[in-house]
């Protein structure tokens, strides 16, 4: 198993992201802002119903800029600056979390919730094990740690032994273990170190006979496939060069290499094996053949599934790569090999996706199809053994099915409900292979599967403290503003629903990046639903549940369809009478928190509260950071008057409603977020407090040492989801008590 994660068939949330940092008009440094007086420690006192709240004063800069003739005020621009290192934006996280957490602190039930949602999370996980040599590989969470410790068993039934215990990379548990991988022959284990919540990861190998790391260390690896060699001697994987002093958590990333490491030497020693100077948008990843023989090379520029395959020859040491397919223009996964024969899942001709092969040495014979464009989504495929595992996306639940090399159906693999699978990786020549199975009132359950014979067996299952027969999932269809119809999947207790009572509600959506929404566990939402409040999912257009017409249809300049699918999806639970007038939440992260704001701004009306986490909120400056520039296939060009007028009229930080009554607001992101940097939520958390926009409070909640999201301490996610879903209980009507 060469590829660095089992394939996944729930759509993912985007695999790799990049920034860029430039100023339009005058530029604003931290010499500029140290000359303003600072008033951050000062405060308003403001009355609202029930305990009294104090918002910091927000210094204000006197900046204009003029863009395509529109005056563009930004008062908020030095909150952009580095938290790390700006000791005034320091003051201001200081003096915004204190006003925070003092109101949380308030709340009714809050204890309770955190109490449940530890209970509700304190069961034993395992992740999907992976195959290497005669051994076993996998993460397991005993309950409450906050991060999974890695496991190794020599055979099926062999005595497990903890391999590797990221709990002791540092003392307060935000360090952590992020990807790994088994070499072939099971003797070392890859993995890469991810510190507080960073995309920056560092690559260690830990020897799996004596469970001792090794001396290897590769820094500045982000965004990286990694893949060992056929002979298991080293691995390849991709970085960037080092960042400017002081830049890296900030600065853009350009200019992606793959290189080859060998077991054994320092880094300096590493062999480059592509890279574009030429081009530094571009991005590059590699992929071993399970024979050894290919380097399947993988560049893309954005965050569109648009791909350029290349190969490779790794036993020809004079080989260059050859390109097999021109133009970053569809979808090319790489599934396996057998012999020169390439099976790749692509959009060509398939907006829903196809199954095809390419001819290595003649790269330009036409694509042969294997197995044909359907109705549903092809979210993934993956070899095993003698056999292609291909899934689709059925309105948010997985469908798998077994075919032969020629694409004929040998049967399908049985999954016990409606749900989300992830997993099937595997070789070619071994028929074993795991996937991952889980509902919204299911934890994820492994399974072992065997592609030849069909047999099926549990291989991990959690025993469970509630009884998920207790409530009830649907499936919903409802209309948007133009007519376009769009599902929303819909989950509350069966005694509440038989009641025909209004709820709480909080309504979650995305819509952006092809990514799709899809069933699966939360611990911190099953909690909300045990107190009688409901939860809906809209599965927004601008994600990837019906193909590249649904992504196209949400993004660009169709970005407002994805807003309107929100609002309706919102009006149609008040309008069937799950949830009633000012018992509405709603949540988004990432570019979810994004939408979040946008639908604020615009029916500030229809929503109680809302909970908009990690998000992108100006939408004229997401490109000067980290991982933005990348953005602009779902958002557009900020610099490209056209993109520029759509991206002003619906960024949150920019369409404020002053003197309109806005629902409660608490704003959530975190210091070392690289991905979207913080200066986004702290610049909208403080233009929403200096307008007046009525008596419900409007909040940011700041975590440290924590980033967009993965890796994050499975204590702070408890008490960053308490605080959250107490908030809106206490603005939806949600009485909150002890389980």
């Amino acid at each position: 198993m060469k590829v660095a994660l089992s394939m996944s068939f729930a759509k993912s949330v985007l695999s790799a992201v990049g920034l860029l940092l430039a100023s339009a008009g005058p530029a604003w440094g931290k010499d500029d802002d140290a000359a303003l007086p600072v008033a951050v420690h000062e405060r308003a006192e403001i009355v609202l119903d029930g305990p009294s709240l104090s918002y910091p004063q927000t210094r204000r800069l006197d900046l204009v800029e003029t863009k395509f003739g529109v005056a563009v005020a930004d008062p908020y621009r030095w909150l952009e600056n580095d938290v790390r290192g700006d000791k005034d934006v320091q003051a201001w996280v200081a003096a915004e979390n204190d006003a925070t957490f003092a109101y949380l602190k308030t709340l009714p039930g809050r204890d309770a919730l955190r109490d449940r949602m530890a209970k509700l999370t304190n069961f034993e996980r395992y992740g999907t094990p992976r195959k290497a040599g005669s051994r076993y590989f996998y993460t397991r969470n005993s309950g409450l740690q906050n991060q999974s410790p890695l496991y190794v068993r020599e055979g099926l039934q062999g005595e497990e032994r903890k391999l590797l215990d990221p709990n002791s990379f540092a003392q307060d548990g935000a360090t952590a273990l992020a990807e790994w991988l088994p070499s072939d022959d099971g003797r070392h284990l890859l993995y890469s170190v991810q510190d507080g919540g960073t995309d920056w990861r560092i690559l260690r190998v830990v020897d799996a006979d004596s469970g001792k790391t090794l001396d290897d260390r590769i820094e500045w690896v982000k965004y990286s496939t990694l893949s060992w060699s056929g002979d298991s001697s080293g691995f390849f994987y991709s970085r960037f060069d080092p960042p400017a002093s002081g830049s890296k958590y900030q600065s853009t990333v350009e200019g992606q290499q793959i290189w080859f490491h060998k077991v054994g030497t320092p880094q300096s020693a590493d062999r480059l094996i592509h890279a574009t100077p030429n081009r530094p948008e571009l991005r590059h990843g590699g992929r071993v053949t399970d024979d050894g023989r290919w380097l399947v090379i993988t560049t893309t520029q954005g965050t569109d599934p648009r791909h350029e395959p290349s190969l490779l020859s790794l036993t020809d040491p004079d080989a260059r790569p050859i390109r097999l397919v021109r133009g970053l223009e569809h979808e090319w996964q790489f599934v396996g090999n057998v012999g020169d024969t390439l099976y790749f899942r692509t959009t060509v001709g398939a907006p829903r996706g196809r199954l095809v092969t390419l001819d290595a040495r003649n790269p330009r014979k036409k694509p042969k199809e294997i197995v044909a464009e359907r109705v549903q989504t092809l979210a993934g495929a993956s070899m095993v053994g003698s056999r292609i595992v291909v899934a689709y996306l059925a309105n948010g639940r997985t469908i798998a099915e077994i075919v032969d090399l020629e694409g004929r159906l040998r049967g399908e693999v049985p999954l016990p409900g409606m749900g989300s699978a992830a997993g099937f990786g595997g070789s070619v020549g071994d028929p074993e292979t795991f996937f991952a199975f889980s509902s919204f009132t299911t934890p994820t359950t492994i399974y072992r599967y065997n592609v030849e014979t069909g047999t099926t067996e549990i291989f991990a299952q959690p025993r469970l403290s509630f009884d998920p027969a207790n409530y009830l999932i649907e499936q919903i269809f409802y209309t948007s503003k133009d007519g376009t119809r769009v599902p929303m999947f819909v989950v509350r207790r069966k005694d509440l629903a038989a009641s025909h009572k209004t709820a709480p509600t909080l309504l979650y959506g995305y819509g952006g990046f092809n990514v799709s929404q899809t069933a699966g566990f939360s611990p911190t939402r099953l909690a909300w639903l045990e107190q009688g409040g409901v939860v809906a999912i809209a599965q927004l257009r601008g994600g990837g549940e019906f193909g590249r017409e649904w992504h196209d249809a949400g993004r660009l300049s169709n970005k407002q369809n994805v807003f309107d699918d929100f609002i309706a999806a919102a009006e149609y639970l008040q309008l069937m009478g799950y949830t009633g007038k000012g018992q509405l939440a709603i949540e988004g992260r990432s570019n979810g928190g994004l939408l979040v704001g946008a639908v604020v701004n615009q029916r500030p009306d229809l929503f109680a509260a809302a909970l908009p986490s990690v998000g992108v909120m100006d939408m004229l400056r997401f490109d000067r950071f980290t991982a933005g520039r990348y953005w602009v296939d779902d958002y557009g060009y900020p610099d490209r008057e056209p993109d520029f007028r759509n991206l002003l009229s619906y960024s949150p930080y920019h369409n404020i409603k002053d003197g309109a009554a806005y629902p409660a607001i608490l704003v959530t992101t975190a210091d070392t977020d690289d991905r979207v940097v913080p200066g986004h939520s702290f610049k909208y958390a403080a233009a929403l407090q200096h307008a007046d926009l009525g008596a419900r409070p409007r909040l940011i909640r700041i975590e440290t040492r924590a980033g967009h999201g993965p890796g994050k301490p499975t204590d702070k996610v408890i008490e960053e989801y308490a605080d959250m879903y107490s908030f809106v209980a206490h603005w939806t009507g949600l009485a909150l008590t002890g389980k």
